[in-house]
């Protein structure tokens, strides 16, 4: 699981322009059987319990261990493959940004208005063949499995941490919360141990 090591920083908005709350969901592997619907439908309710609202983007993808092991290196410093990883993506001033699309080039135009613009969240990506695998031993179920993965992602992105133990506490309470309310609607199974590789 990521998140240690890294320095703290505080959540990112909740609250964007005009419009709704979008998750786009991908399965980039053959591993394993994906229902992006629904885990699409789970992350959509867990980011509105979190309080995201209006116009808020969020990736959900689902991919190799290959993939898996090349970013967890890449961007964690972290060698083999891992089961999710979160990528937060941290406001930027607009009126920055540089390439073909940047505010500078062209004829001269206003700032844009932040408010107009969508509330990018970040990415979340699970390995579904490293889920399988590790079922057993931490959730359960492979379907619990990928529930507590794309939850314990998207609280990642939402700032939520597990370097220190009173984190990691308060981040698995709400990983259980969530997990209750919107993946099984009632309490946790007998079986859910909620472990993590970490």
């Amino acid at each position: 699981m990521i998140g240690s090591g890294r320095p703290r920083r505080p959540g990112p908005s909740r609250v964007g322009g005009d419009g709704e709350v979008e998750v786009f969901a991908a399965d980039e592997q053959t591993d394993a059987d994906v229902d992006l619907d629904r885990w699409r439908s789970l992350a959509i309710d867990v980011l509105a319990d979190l309080g995201v609202r209006g116009a808020a983007e969020l990736s959900l993808l689902f991919v190799t261990v290959d993939e898996i092991t090349a970013l967890n290196e890449e961007y964690m410093g972290a060698s083999g493959p891992t089961d999710v990883l979160a990528f937060p993506i941290d406001a930027t001033d607009a009126g920055v940004a540089s390439g073909p699309g940047a505010p500078s080039r062209g004829p001269a135009r206003g700032e844009p208005d932040p408010g107009d613009l969508p509330l990018l969240l970040g990415d979340v990506v699970v390995c579904p063949a490293v889920a399988t695998a590790q079922a057993p031993l931490h959730a359960g179920t492979v379907d619990d499995e990928f529930a507590l993965l794309v939850v314990h992602g998207i609280l990642h992105v939402m700032g939520h941490d597990h370097a220190e133990a009173a984190e990691a506490e308060r981040m698995r309470a709400e990983e259980m919360r969530l997990l209750s309310a919107y993946h099984w609607r009632g309490p946790a199974p007998a079986g859910f141990r909620q472990e993590h590789s970490e």
